[in-house]
């Protein structure tokens, strides 16, 4: 009986120890692709946001509250259309300060005139009425100019694009009230790394990915790069045209792959199957062998390949960082 149970135990440690190794040294399971043909397209990324072609921020130029405000968002507005009010009072009554004070000087300037006609008042008494007059004209014609901002208008013929602020806010100068732009045609406002706007051309096509329409092809036109690059952030403004048949909103958010060169028929592998310039292949024997390759057009889904592995390689996807140059593998298929 004591025999039996220590042939027993032995057998259990035995297939404990050969489920222990078969786990251990079992040929790893991979998945594999062949390389194919296609277009090899060699783009430069960016983000950008969908704005009009022609619009403008409406903005205070002084702290006021608002008084009013025009119900006018998402509809037509000539130029000059009154969009919004700030509470005057104030400078309205300062305004009627200086026009006093002008009118009596003005009154005393008169009044010396006639006496200096007379030999009565002295030059220099004449002279001080004069200056003071011109003053306030000066202060006079400032204040009407500046009352003039207290009245935000359209300053172009557009489209109330958006409306911000609520009557009896304080506006804050430089804070968007409002803005006018015409809907049509829009643009995409892109921002390029420094290092790759020197591969960006007017006139080249651009992929746009929106997430808004993730099953749409969406495409645009490089139409313009400004000259002058952002020291801070070290990138280059680039604007795309869209198709006047876009279906992209203002103010959308957009990934841009601008397309720099195509190179047909190029032999290519998925960009998950590559680590560096490194792969593996599937041998006939069933062991995995690293290859270096030569990479042509390296895009974000698929990079091409000048040489290192033939059309009908059984290339390992993705790459197995963990794995040795010489190991037995298995084919998930199998």
């Amino acid at each position: 009986m004591r025999l039996t149970r220590v042939l027993l135990s032995a057998l259990v440690l035995a297939a404990v120890a050969a489920a222990v190794y078969w786990f251990a040294f079992r040929p790893p399971i991979v998945s594999i692709t062949m390389p194919s043909r296609g277009a090899a397209a060699e783009v430069v990324y960016a983000t950008g946001v969908v704005e009009p072609c022609i619009w403008a921020k409406v903005t205070p130029l002084v702290r006021e509250r608002i008084v009013e405000l025009c119900n006018c968002e998402g509809n037509p507005v000539e130029r000059g259309a009154v969009l919004a009010r700030l509470d005057d009072r104030e400078a309205q009554a300062a305004l009627a300060e200086l026009q006093a004070r002008l009118r009596l000087a003005t009154e005393e300037l008169e009044r010396l005139t006639a006496l200096a006609g007379r030999n009565v008042a002295s030059e220099q008494a004449l002279s001080q009425a004069s200056t003071e007059v011109a003053q306030l004209e000066a202060l006079v014609a400032g204040q009407t100019a500046r009352l003039e901002s207290y009245v935000l208008k359209a300053p172009m013929w557009g489209v109330v694009l958006r409306q911000d602020g609520e009557v009896g806010e304080i506006a804050e100068p430089g804070s968007v009230l409002s803005w006018v732009g015409q809907p049509k045609p829009l643009l995409v406002v892109a921002e390029v790394n420094e290092e790759d706007i020197p591969r960006v051309e007017v006139g080249q096509r651009a992929l746009l990915r929106a997430d808004a329409f993730p099953e749409r092809s969406l495409e645009a036109v490089v139409d313009s790069i400004t000259p002058k690059g952002d020291p801070v952030t070290k990138t280059y403004r680039v604007r795309l045209a869209l198709p006047e048949t876009t279906p992209l909103l203002i103010g959308m958010t957009v990934e841009v792959n601008v397309v720099v060169r195509v190179k047909e028929n190029a032999l290519l592998l998925p960009a998950s199957a590559v680590e560096g310039n490194g792969v593996y292949i599937v041998g006939e024997a069933g062991h995995a062998h690293r290859r270096e390759l030569e990479i042509g057009i390296r895009g974000t889904r698929e990079i091409e390949v000048l040489s290192g592995i033939d059309e009908d390689d059984r290339v390992i996807a993705p790459f197995p960082p963990d794995l040795r140059d010489g190991t037995p593998v298995k084919l998930a298929t199998d």
